[in-house]
């Protein structure tokens, strides 16, 4: 608490996170307040590809049959929002604009991360635009709300490969679309990752959520935003959660709905901050962290 009695910048207030202590086994837990961010992840707004997944009932509509044109020729490549879409960003872009957060009457965020697939881009666009101009301070920006830095991420990006939806523009046709995004911190122009014909390993899938989580840990940012997509955050949380109680669980690693919000607090233990994170590559995520496998997941076929 600061010497003259005000409440700290960073205090968790009126977000149902609460502080408990007691020994290890008790079933509380005691954190470093300096330590702790909050983590406010949401799923991309509906997209084409999930109308069409549901008017066919499969995610095998959005395989290449043998014959068809390149991928990227498909007419759901890197799939955008719908209006319907649209329209829930909006809803949640007011809904945040009047959820009460560290002593204020909105939620505001230091930074919004965002997978570098269209219809994620979209939907960070509705809920958090117009973006701050890189490198312009907060405190240049005019109004009483800041416009965060909306930082362009590949770690975060959907589970690549097989399903058309999934594989991305070149940035060069991307970017012209998303003024004031940051796309600096991306290596590659053209989408490297995605494979036309066989789904990246969930191994992997699972080991860069985890990379993507310690490269948060590292950021200066105490509240952030994460926009992704559903198979991302379901093998990214079944990797936590199994010494919470059976419906805080559930909560955590059911999949998410289009544009749901789903908020952590992440605390950093103080013994690997140090460690220095690895490049994510094609063939293995740089995480300096080894996670016991998750449990088994039930068959889903989801819309990604």
């Amino acid at each position: 608490m600061p010497s003259g009695g005000g409440i700290p910048q960073s205090s968790m207030l009126t977000d149902n996170f609460q502080y408990s202590l007691g020994p290890p086994n008790s079933g509380f837990s005691l954190f470093l307040a300096e330590r702790t961010k909050k983590i406010h992840f949401i799923r991309h707004a509906e997209g084409f590809h999930n109308v069409e997944t549901t008017i066919k009932g499969t995610n095998k509509c959005l395989e290449r049959k043998e014959g068809d044109p390149p991928a990227n020729e498909h007419p759901l490549y890197d799939a955008r929002l719908t209006e319907k879409g649209i329209n829930q960003a909006k809803a949640l872009k007011e809904h945040l604009a009047h959820r009460p957060s560290g002593g204020r009457s909105f939620t505001a965020f230091d930074l919004v991360v965002v997978s570098p697939l269209t219809r994620t881009l979209e939907t960070a666009q509705h809920i958090f635009g117009p973006a701050r101009k890189p490198g312009l301070p907060a405190f240049l920006c005019e109004g009483a709300v800041q416009p965060p830095r909306i930082l362009v991420r590949e770690e975060c990006r959907e589970r690549w490969g097989q399903y058309v939806c999934d594989g991305r523009r070149p940035i060069r046709e991307i970017a012209p679309e998303f003024p004031n995004f940051d796309f600096s911190e991306l290596e590659y122009d053209d989408d490297l990752f995605y494979t036309e014909d066989e789904r990246e390993p969930l191994e992997h899938t699972r080991a860069r959520a985890v990379q993507f989580l310690e490269w948060l840990k590292k950021r200066p940012e105490k509240c952030i935003a994460v926009v992704t997509h559903s198979p991302f955050l379901r093998h990214l949380f079944m990797q936590f959660g199994a010494d919470k109680s059976a419906e805080d669980k559930d909560t955590l690693q059911r999949l998410a709905g289009n544009c749901e919000l789903r908020s952590i607090v992440m605390c950093s233990h103080g013994v690997k901050d140090a460690a220095e994170l690895k490049p994510m590559t094609k063939s293995g995520a740089g995480s300096t962290v080894s996670m016991a496998p998750p449990a088994p997941m039930g068959v889903s076929n989801a819309p990604p």
